[in-house]
């Protein structure tokens, strides 16, 4: 089924662009009907748990500017890459463990292989979000 675009650029780029069987889906923020819902950075202590939802939203409207891209009786094989950057303050060392979540959101939606995947630390995001998720996708006949 094809979503709507998950919410307007922040920029001058698009949410997602097509190339053959592959698309490549631009940071999404935690933003629902384009206002960002989950800002600040995760604190050195804090447990990965605690950003869940946030992680959880970008990841979904990751996917959701994915879905955009699909033609009829297509359907989204796997997320072959997945880059998470986690806005975090200094001393914060568990990038993983934000990221495990955002693969395990995508292998409960899409039922497919673990993608590639970076987490990288950053010391701020568009926004002041939390997190931003920008992945490549591989698209199939829906059989």
């Amino acid at each position: 089924m094809r979503q709507a675009v998950p919410l307007p650029p922040q920029g001058l780029y698009v949410p997602a662009r097509r190339h053959n069987d592959l698309v490549f889906v631009s940071g999404m923020t935690p933003r629902r009907n384009g206002v960002l819902l989950h800002a600040g950075q995760v604190a050195a202590d804090a447990p990965a748990e605690l950003y869940e939802e946030a992680v959880r939203l970008a990841a979904g409207n990751a996917l959701q500017a994915a879905e955009a891209q699909l033609r009829s009786g297509e359907r989204i094989a796997s997320v072959l890459s997945l880059t998470v950057y986690v806005n975090a303050l200094p001393g914060f060392t568990r990038h993983s463990q934000i990221a495990d979540i955002a693969s395990r959101h995508i292998q409960d939606c899409i039922h497919a292989a673990l993608p590639s995947r970076a987490a990288i630390g950053v010391a701020s995001l568009p926004g002041n979000a939390v997190v931003e998720i920008s992945m490549i996708a591989s698209l199939k006949p829906d059989i």
